[in-house]
C-alpha cells in the first residue's frame, strides 16, 4: 500500500484498479480494510481503528483516495466535500476525439438501480464535467477532468454521452475491456484545506506507467 500523505487527521493513499474502496457483498478485501490495519499497526492501536470514507473511487478506478483519522478530520473534510471546495482532477483515456479542445459537458444523470449504471435521461441530477484535451491521436485521446457536480459514475457516463467512453469501460460503451478489467480512468489529484490549519494541500501522483504506450497507438 502506497502512503501519499498523513497527519495527525487525515491520510490519504493510492488505490490500485480492481480494489475496493470500502468493503461490499463480495467480501473481497478493501482499500479501508487495507488502511485500518496500517494504522493499526504503526500506532499499536487496540480494538478497532476508526477510519472516516470521505469519498470513493469505482472499483475499476485507480488514484488517490483520502481518508479521515479522527472524527474531527471526518466532519471537517465532509464538509469541504459538500460544499465542493475540494478540487479534484481526474486523467483518462478515451476512444476517439472529443468536438472541442475544451469545454464543459453538461447532462442530467439518473441512476439505474438494477444495473447499476447511470444515463441521460429527463428529471435526471444536473451534471456538470470540465475537460481538457491533454493529447489527441489517431485510436485515443488523453484529458484532464474536473468535474463540477458528484453524481454515480458522472465521469464514465458523460464521457460516454459525449461519444468518447473511457478505454476498458465496457458498461459505457467500449468494445473490449482491459486485460486486468480496469478502465483507463485515475484521480490525479486534489487540492483540499487540512483539517485543522488554515493551510491548503495538493497531493497529485504521474499517470499510470503503460497509459504512454496505449497513447503511442
Amino acid at each position: 500500500m502506497e502512503i501519499l500523505y498523513e497527519d495527525n487527521h487525515l491520510v490519504a493513499v493510492f488505490k490500485p484498479a480492481g480494489v475496493l474502496t470500502q468493503g461490499d457483498e463480495t467480501g473481497d478485501i478493501s482499500l479501508m480494510d487495507e488502511v485500518k490495519k496500517y494504522l493499526k499497526e504503526k500506532y499499536h492501536k487496540p480494538g478497532n481503528v476508526f477510519l472516516g470514507l470521505l469519498h470513493r473511487l469505482d472499483r475499476p478506478v485507480s488514484g488517490i483516495v483520502l481518508f479521515a483519522k479522527t472524527s474531527k478530520g471526518a466532519s471537517r473534510l465532509s464538509e469541504q466535500f459538500r460544499k465542493r471546495t475540494i478540487e479534484k482532477t481526474y486523467q483518462a483515456i478515451v476512444l476517439g476525439q472529443m468536438r472541442q479542445k475544451e469545454g464543459v459537458l453538461v447532462n442530467y444523470l439518473l441512476k439505474d438501480e438494477e444495473n447499476k449504471r447511470t444515463r441521460d435521461q429527463e428529471g435526471g441530477q444536473k451534471a456538470e464535467l470540465f475537460f481538457e484535451v491533454l493529447k489527441s491521436g489517431n485510436k485515443y485521446s488523453l484529458l484532464e477532468l474536473k468535474p463540477e457536480t458528484g453524481r454515480f459514475h458522472q465521469i464514465r457516463a458523460q464521457l460516454a454521452l459525449a461519444g468518447c467512453p473511457i478505454l476498458g469501460d465496457i458498461k459505457y460503451g467500449a468494445p473490449s475491456a482491459l486485460p486486468d478489467k480496469s478502465i483507463a480512468l485515475c484521480a490525479t489529484s486534489l487540492f483540499f484545506k487540512l483539517a485543522t490549519k488554515d493551510e491548503t494541500k495538493e497531493i497529485s501522483i504521474p499517470l499510470p506507467a503503460d497509459w504512454e504506450k496505449i497513447l503511442k497507438q
